[in-house]
Formats: C-alpha cells, structure tokens, sequence
C-alpha cells in the first residue's frame, strides 16, 4: 500500500506540538490511529529536523513489549532513553489501555498510569504523545486526571473523500466500493471481496469482541453479540435498552434485564463501534432522555456483521453523512420539529417531525436532511417539511444521491449532491 494521506488529524498534531498537553489521540482499532502517530507524524519530525534518537516509540498491544504494560516499567524505559536535558524528546505510546489493569478500575486509588504520564508531563523536554481505543480509560479521565492538561484527537475511519482520494476512479463505483466495505485503511489492502469480508469478519470476533470481554469481563458475550447485531441491523432507527431487551426476547428468546443492555451499549459506544446521536426539540431547545438512534462507525463492519444481508441505500446513506460530520468536527442530534395542526375535526394536532441531523461546531448550526432522492411532490413534502416549521434562519441543506449541482430553492433550501458533499468540505459554507 501507498501513503494515504490523513492530513486533518497530521495537522492536529502539528498544532498540538509541544504545548505542554498530553495528546490522547483515539479511535476505534484498526482505524490508523498508529499509522498517523507512528509514520506520518514520526516522518513529519524527522522532516524539520528531530533525531530518531529523541522519538521514544513504544506499541504496547504487542507482544514483545509485554512487559512495559507494568506502569514503572514503562516509566524506566522511556526516562533511560532521555539522556541530555538540553534537547526536546517525544514519547509515543500506542494502544496505552495495555497499561492499566482491570483490578485497578476498581480501585479509588490514582491509577499507576497516570502517575506515569503526570511525571512524563512535568519534564519540560518531553513532548508526550499516547493512542487508545477505549474512549472511558482515555478521553473522559484523562481530561479529569490531568486537570485540563490532556489534549484529545478523534480518529475516525477514512472518510468518502480520504478513500477516494487514495484509489481515484469512477466516483460513483468507488462510492459503492466504500458504501460496502467501509473505511478501514487496511481493508484497502484486501485484494478481493472474499478477502475484505473475512478481514472485516474477523475485527469483530478476534479484536473488538475480544476487547471488550476482556476489560469487562462480560458475564453474557452471546447478548453482546446479539445487541451488536440489532443495532447492524437497526441504524438510524430510535430505540433504548427497554425496546432492544424487549426485541431480544421476542426474536431470540433471550430473557435479559434493560439495565444489563445499557451497560453493554455504553461498552459497545466506549470501544468506538458504535456513535449515539440523541434527539432534540429544535423549537424547545432540549434534549430528550430517550429514545435515541445508534449509527456504526464503520459501514464495512456493520455490513460484514451482517453477512453483507442488509444493503437499504437510504440507511447506508444517512450513517456514511453522519460519519462525515462527525469527522469534520461537529456534533451532531437527531431534530424534533412539533408541529400543531387543525385538522378537519376543527382540533389541535401536534406531531413531531424529524430533521435527520442538527449539527453544530462552536457558533455555526446548520439543518440537514438525507434522502435518495426528491422524485415525487409528497417525497419533497415530507422532507422539506421539517425545515420549514423550525421558523428560524439557520442553514437548511438536503442531501440526495446525485450528481446535481448545488442549488437554492425558493424557500432558501440548500440542495446538494451526496458526492459534491462528501468530496467538497467546504460546501456547507457556499
């Protein structure tokens, strides 16, 4: 394989670079987090001038660095390759939740850990730099335990535009090569079908499922794979620990409690397979407890969960935009609009209608809606309907699969095709 480029999350390090912040660069596994920190960005420092020698590199998930998963071991190691304190060291540690043991969540006590990136920190010579796949372990306490000093970097799956920008081509076969076998870098490197989907197969049994039994020590691994496998199968559809439990039982008769369901889906959102996008009342300016819809961080994984059964355009659609935006940057809920109606009983009716993605990044919010395409006037309707009852100014833009050229329409709607928005970020500003 080739260079693929990850230029956003290069650039987030080149910015972070050395400014006292402990870089917590996460993702999900196999999404080339150790690829951006162990080659592109390792090539960017040798480029300006940094010895190898000053790069403390170390992959904890590997074998060979076992040992070094004992917290003052790791400490020894990296403090006996700091030898001259007149000259700038950088310490990558990969996969860094190999270096905190499951006892030790347990505990009330400081984690050994972070004892050892704290001390890392006071050295002003040293530039620390870790990688984890367990958004609990890393970016939530980490911002705690380092009290404002940790600095984290999402990674996601190659987007649409880095995929395509790596193998080039026919927009809309690429597309659908994309659609099918997701985002995983090394996926790229499958040479066939039969190879992607075994390499896809395999993630979830040998790595992630594996992952998350191990650090939880789960009691129940079938319901695991039975609440992964509705939510492959249910993406972007609103449900909650009650109604999945309720499924399961229904369809598998697999008697288990809604709490235990909810733990396993914080697990399932803590190991980055899956995002949940909570609603909110545009008009009331609230979140709603629940239901909420759960999108896969990765198509080519949900469908290979799935034995490639289920390929609804209008489902694969809506989760690669909501990857998109997420990568981009932004946050991202699910609209509610309530709209009061009198109906022909001379009565008030109040129905909500959704807005697929309210998505918002410092002071800029935009309104967007996913749809295969505009091809009757009740389609439209329904679609464009929502935009209108939020009766305020924000950006309102409707993606659909095409090759059409953006435009506005009468009411100030933005229509956009799927492929200029996926290659084109700067869109959402024209």
């Amino acid at each position: 394989m080739g260079v693929i480029a990850r230029d956003r999350y290069l650039q987030k390090l080149i910015d972070r670079k050395e400014n006292g912040m402990i870089k917590v660069i996460t993702g999900i596994r196999r999404c080339g987090k150790s690829y951006l920190l162990f080659h592109l960005y390792y090539d960017y420092l040798l480029s300006i001038g940094v010895k190898k020698e000053n790069i403390i590199a170390i992959a904890l998930d590997e074998e060979e660095n076992d040992k070094y998963r004992e917290p003052k071991e790791l400490s020894a190691y990296i403090r006996s390759k700091i030898v001259n304190n007149d000259e700038q060291y950088y310490v990558f540690i990969d996969e860094v939740q190999y270096a905190i043991k499951k006892e030790e969540l347990k505990s009330d006590k400081p984690l050994p850990l972070y004892g050892v990136l704290n001390g890392l920190l006071r050295m002003q010579n040293v530039d620390v730099y870790v990688t984890g796949s367990n958004s609990k372990l890393l970016s939530k306490d980490v911002m705690t335990e380092f009290r404002g000093r940790g600095d984290e970097v999402r990674v996601y799956p190659l987007t649409f535009k880095e995929y395509y920008g790596y193998l080039g081509g026919d927009k809309l076969e690429r597309f659908e090569e994309y659609a099918g076998f997701g985002g995983l870098p090394l996926t790229l490197s499958r040479k066939t079908a039969e190879d992607k989907v075994k390499y896809l197969s395999d993630l979830f049994k040998e790595v992630y499922f594996k992952d998350i039994e191990e650090r939880y020590s789960i009691d129940l691994p079938e319901v695991l794979q039975l609440l992964t496998d509705d939510l492959c199968s249910t993406i972007g559809s609103l449900t909650n620990s009650s109604k999945i439990a309720n499924a399961l039982k229904s369809a598998k008769n697999v008697k288990v409690d809604s709490q235990t369901i909810a733990t396993y889906l914080e697990y399932l959102e803590e190991s980055f397979l899956f995002n949940q996008a909570k609603r909110y009342d545009v008009k009331g300016k609230k979140y709603f407890l629940y239901p909420s819809k759960y999108y896969c961080t990765d198509m080519g994984l949900r469908n290979a969960r799935l034995n490639f059964r289920q390929q609804e355009e209008t489902h694969a659609m809506e989760n690669i935009i909501y990857n998109e935006l997420l990568a981009r940057g932004f946050s991202v809920d699910v609209g509610v609009v309530e709209i009061v109606s009198v109906g022909e009983d001379g009565k008030r009716h109040q129905k909500q209608c959704e807005i697929d993605f309210v998505i918002n990044k410092g002071m800029r919010r935009y309104y967007i809606q996913s749809a295969l395409a505009l091809n009757t006037d009740d389609k439209e309707k329904t679609e464009l309907r929502p935009f209108l009852e939020t009766k305020d100014f924000f950006k309102k833009i409707i993606v659909t699969k095409s090759y059409m050229k953006p435009w506005f329409d009468d009411n100030g709607i933005y229509h956009v095709g799927l492929y200029d928005f996926l290659l084109n970020e700067s869109i959402l500003e024209s």
